[in-house]
């Protein structure tokens, strides 16, 4: 929000304060100031220029040779290149040795031959912005006034001398988003009183506006209270200088007195108006319902646009003529033909208009206050206002009456707080007449009765209903910098993680200690990576309004995310990729609940996991690269003799032959394998291996205390068996047999080699398997071991058709 510091001074008494000091209070109340510009600052000897002569040049088609009063004895000759320049008119003219924007210097020079003394300005070359410079004087030099005097600065006359100040409005202080909001902070700041412009409205009674039109809402929850005020015989045309300097000053462009009135009342009220050419309108009956799906509606920028269910749009009866609160039609616009204006005040719905807003990605000054909410309570002063001056401004007539939908009554709200919890809320030693004080220069209505504060807020701060919001209204005004500094008072503990939070703090040193670096990643991305691997994908949870489509689901896994990461940094050379990143996934359960949050844990590993040295060559990563690592961190979860790989062929996303579950007991924990060779070539991956482990289970399965055992007395022994088997049976086949059937006596089970070869037949493998016994109570003797070795042999010829070699 820009506020013209000129502009506020109207509205409160500021000849006493700087404006560098008034935007030091207003931070320090609450309501930012990012910046504060003087736009005559860096420009110098520019001044007024009377055109009295002006002829084309002879070497150009497109230069003109000017004579030009600037207030010197003699007239100065200026070529100028604008195609609008022409005798009689008042120019802005930058004088030899002058400065323009951008700190450059006009000099005494020559244009093909031609003396040039100077330089005529557009406003462009004043700093202006092009989204501010009236359409008509976009590509050529801007008009002054005939009052405007040949040879004084021209600055005053714009209002360049003025200090613009650029406010950072927060949401909850919409109404900072007027000058009569922010005239009411900054009177409540310094303790001054408001005063505010008013415009008589001065009504032909022989006309009635029930004569021109009729008005009726589908939907009173989304229309509140719609008003139409006509204004007959104007004369559409250039606003006056003050107007569209003020305007441009506030970052708006000038269009014409109709529409810059429209647009005047908006930035002093904060009330978004629109004006209607009413002869335009097919019809009398102005009618305020939602769109019909499939409707169309040029809006003033020129763009056609598809209307849905979800648009709130203002219809001459049949056709929409506006997108309500957010950009009027093109059809219906103000032009120089206009006669008779239609002037729309009204309250909307915000939702619908912030919805309409983003469909359609048109952010309007209108759009942006009807989303944050209006003062209630001047929608018919407002309304008032801009009939008056549009009629001032064009010679036009105001019809008698407002034509109202609903009737609307603002309601103020009361809340109530003692002195005591100010007190305590603030650290302060506040009395009952300094709160009352702080209350009466906020413009709120107190009554305080033994300390105890019943405050009536008045409709332009719809922002406070709570008791928080009182006692932060008292600090700001009474000043941030006064509040005292304290102690946090009372008992303190020492902290600890929680055993999730130490596990997870473990995993991550884990992994950083086997090389893997953290990734961190969007929550959100595409409906076709969301639910990848994914063993049954849930409804995917969308958003209403995403930036865009790229992010527009919540994810149901990390490791999509993984793998973006692994192609950015394979394009960009780096070969050695090893992330790991834990985060939430997200699963839809209905459309009337709130999605289910699990945290994960992924892993990606792709190129060289040793870089060639002198010493031995490059190591590439492969599966068993990637599940040591997993089962280095199930070791410190204290699960590692209870962790079981199964083979997997359901998740489509991986290599079919490599690919497994990783199971802890009889619960599936998460997954491993090599990324399907048809999903890498999609995502421009070398061989890469992934694996993602749901930590919520991990974490109630993990052992949280480490059970402490004296090292065995008695001697272990080691037998070793070697199996001819299927190429079908897997390792893990093989262990939970021998596990089951080992016995008690039975410590562990290695695999320590494996042959494949033409002697054994393609079908065939050789596994063998070391296995450890000991008994804590005594030695073992050879008939135990036997025992249970004809234990496991029966049951591996059994139930897996080895044989024992």
């Amino acid at each position: 929000m820009l506020v013209s510091y000129k502009w506020l001074n109207e509205l409160v008494d500021l000849s006493d304060i700087r404006v560098d000091e008034l935007a030091d209070k207003m931070s320090r109340s609450g309501i930012e100031v990012e910046d504060v510009t003087i736009p005559e600052e860096g420009l110098k000897k520019i001044v007024v220029g009377d055109v009295k002569e002006c002829q084309p040049h002879p070497d150009s088609d497109h230069l003109s040779i000017c004579q030009i009063d600037v207030g010197e004895d003699e007239l100065y000759q200026i070529v100028c290149g604008a195609p609008n320049i022409t005798a009689g008119k008042k120019v802005i003219v930058a004088l030899p040795n002058s400065r323009i924007t951008g700190n450059v210097k006009i000099k005494k020079g020559k244009m093909r031959g031609e003396v040039s003394l100077g330089m005529v300005c557009s406003l462009q070359e004043l700093g202006y912005s092009d989204s501010v410079v009236p359409k008509a004087y976009a590509e050529g030099i801007y008009f002054l006034p005939d009052h405007a005097v040949a040879g004084e600065a021209v600055f005053p006359y714009l209002d360049m001398d003025d200090a613009i100040i650029e406010l950072s409005v927060t949401p909850n202080r919409a109404d900072a988003l007027s000058l009569r909001g922010v005239a009411y902070e900054v009177a409540a700041l310094y303790n001054k009183r408001v005063t505010f412009p008013s415009q008589e409205v001065l009504e032909d009674d022989s006309d009635s506006v029930e004569n021109y039109v009729k008005v009726t809402v589908d939907h009173a929850e989304d229309t509140p209270t719609y008003l139409m005020r006509v204004i007959k015989n104007v004369t559409v045309k250039e606003s006056p200088l003050w107007l569209q300097t003020r305007l441009m000053n506030e970052g708006i462009r000038p269009v014409n007195n109709v529409v810059d009135a429209t647009n005047y009342v908006l930035l002093l009220f904060g009330q978004p108006q629109h004006a209607f050419d009413y002869n335009r309108l097919n019809s009398q009956n102005i009618h305020v319902r939602r769109a019909v799906a499939g409707e169309m509606l040029t809006t003033l920028d020129g763009v056609e646009r598809e209307l849905s269910s979800d648009n709130l749009v203002i219809t001459d009866g049949k056709t929409p003529v506006a997108l309500a609160g957010v950009m009027g039609g093109e059809a219906t616009e103000i032009t120089s033909n206009t006669v008779t204006v239609a002037l729309e005040t009204a309250l909307f719905e915000p939702t619908l208009i912030r919805r309409t807003a983003r469909s359609f990605g048109l952010s309007s000054e209108s759009s942006k206050r009807f989303e944050r909410g209006i003062n209630t309570a001047t929608i018919m002063e407002a309304s008032d206002f801009a009939a008056a001056l549009i009629a001032e401004l064009s010679g036009g007539q105001v019809v008698q009456g407002t034509v109202v939908s609903t009737p609307y009554q603002a309601q103020s709200v009361t809340v109530s707080i003692t002195l005591d919890k100010i007190n305590q809320s603030l650290g302060t030693s506040l009395t009952a007449q300094e709160v009352t004080a702080i209350f009466e220069r906020l413009g709120f209505e107190v009554a305080e009765n033994s300390h105890h504060f019943t405050v009536t807020i008045p409709p332009r701060r719809w922002d406070i209903t709570i008791e928080a919001d009182l006692i932060e209204e008292v600090a700001r005004i009474y000043g941030y910098d006064n509040l005292p500094s304290t102690l946090p008072s009372g008992s303190s503990l020492p902290g600890q993680l929680t055993p999730k939070q130490q596990l997870i703090r473990d995993i991550r040193r884990n992994l950083e200690g086997n090389g893997l670096t953290e990734a961190i990643s969007y929550a959100l991305t595409t409906p076709e990576l969301a639910t990848k691997f994914v063993k049954e994908p849930k409804a995917v949870v969308e958003l209403d309004w995403p930036m865009s489509q790229d992010h527009s689901v919540l994810r149901q896994n990390l490791t999509t995310s993984l793998l973006i990461d692994t192609a950015y940094n394979l394009a960009r050379k780096n070969n050695q990729i090893a992330f790991y990143e834990i985060g939430n996934i997200f699963e839809s359960l209905s459309k009337t609940e709130l999605p289910v949050e699990t945290q994960h844990l992924a892993l990606a590993i792709a190129g060289n996991w040793e870089e060639k040295d002198w010493s031995h060559p490059a190591a590439t990563v492969d599966f068993y690269t990637l599940k040591g690592i997993v089962e280095d961190l199930m070791s410190i979860l204290g699960v590692s003799e209870r962790v079981r790989y199964v083979a997997s062929t359901e998740y489509v996303e991986l290599h079919p032959g490599r690919a497994a579950e990783i199971m802890i007991d009889d619960l599936t924990v998460g997954f491993i394998g090599q990324v399907h060779p048809k999903m890498a070539k999609e995502m421009d991956l070398i061989e890469t291996y992934v694996a993602e482990l749901d930590l919520e289970k991990l974490c109630e399965l993990s052992v949280q205390q480490v059970a402490i055992q004296e090292v065995g007395k008695y001697p272990s022994i080691k037998r070793d068996m070697a199996l001819l088997v299927n190429q079908t049976i897997t390792n893990q086949e093989i262990v939970d047999v021998i596990t089951a059937k080992g016995g008690r006596f039975l410590r562990s089970v290695h695999l320590f080699d494996v042959y494949q070869g033409e002697k054994l037949g393609n079908d065939k493998k050789s596994l063998a398997y070391s296995l450890t016994f000991q008994d804590d109570e005594g030695t073992l003797v050879d008939e135990d071991i036997t025992k249970a070795i004809e234990k496991i042999t029966e049951a591996l010829i059994a139930e897996l058709n080895c044989e024992i070699r």
